[in-house]
């Protein structure tokens, strides 16, 4: 796997275009051109909570391709033999921070798409270290990252998760409209990914279409030649984070 390039992040801070009327920030992080044939896409996939779909864990594995994986401590409470999988393939899964109970790092009183954010700063260090504390009981391991559910942000918010030591990790392609949409749409948005892309999209919803067209977008990459990496990338230091 190659990984030894530069990379730059581009993030909503308070001063990025916030949500129309909410006051809420999505980050945005893409990955620099190297200026070379070789197409480089960054594929990070959401464990919510629920279960683990194994059509796109053992398609990982099979093909050897590299992921970064952001788990909640609901999910590691659950899914113990798919941890044990993502553990047994170091050179392939980056684990990260999704937060303690999937609930959204913004920092005032808001519903998104139908969840209650955390709300204060206090709640926000919660699900922030609370997660992070679950990763470190079951892996060992201190993540770097941190994405929120929804993926949405205050800049105050942002500025407590980077307090804590965490990233804030946007992306660039929304691979499975949170899961919700079907295989062939999936595979579609998945597959156009361009150099330097961050994708993202789910692993946690074994039921539903999106997890096929995970596969089919994944492989189609594949085909093309394009080289996957991960979060973790020894180079990749985001300005302001």
């Amino acid at each position: 796997m190659i990984r030894r390039f530069l990379l730059a992040a581009l993030f909503a801070s308070a001063a990025s275009a916030a949500l129309a009327g909410t006051g809420l920030v999505e980050p945005t992080l893409k990955m620099s051109p190297q200026h070379d044939s070789k197409v480089r896409v960054a594929m990070t996939l959401d464990a919510c909570m629920g279960k683990t779909d194994h059509r796109i864990l053992d398609t990982l594995v099979k093909e050897r391709i590299p992921a970064t994986i952001f788990v909640t401590a609901r999910w590691l409470k659950h899914n113990s033999e798919a941890l044990a999988t993502l553990m047994a393939h170091p050179d392939l899964f980056e684990i990260e921070n999704h937060g303690e109970n999937h609930v959204p790092a913004v920092d005032k009183p808001v519903s998104i798409y139908g969840i209650a954010a955390a709300g204060s700063e206090a709640a926000v260090e919660q699900e922030v270290e609370g997660g992070r504390q679950a990763i470190v009981a079951a892996t060992g391991l201190q993540p770097q990252w941190f994405r929120g559910a929804t993926a949405k942000y205050t800049g105050s918010s942002m500025a407590t998760i980077n307090r804590l030591g965490m990233r804030v990790a946007g992306y660039s392609v929304n691979g499975d409209g949170g899961s919700l949409l079907g295989a062939a749409a999936t595979a579609k948005h998945i597959a156009s990914a361009r150099d330097g892309d961050v994708i993202i999209s789910h692993i946690n919803q074994p039921t539903h279409e999106a997890g096929e067209g995970v596969v089919k977008g994944l492989l189609a990459l594949k085909a093309r030649g394009v080289i996957f990496t991960r979060l973790d990338d020894p180079s990749f230091t985001p300005p302001g984070n």
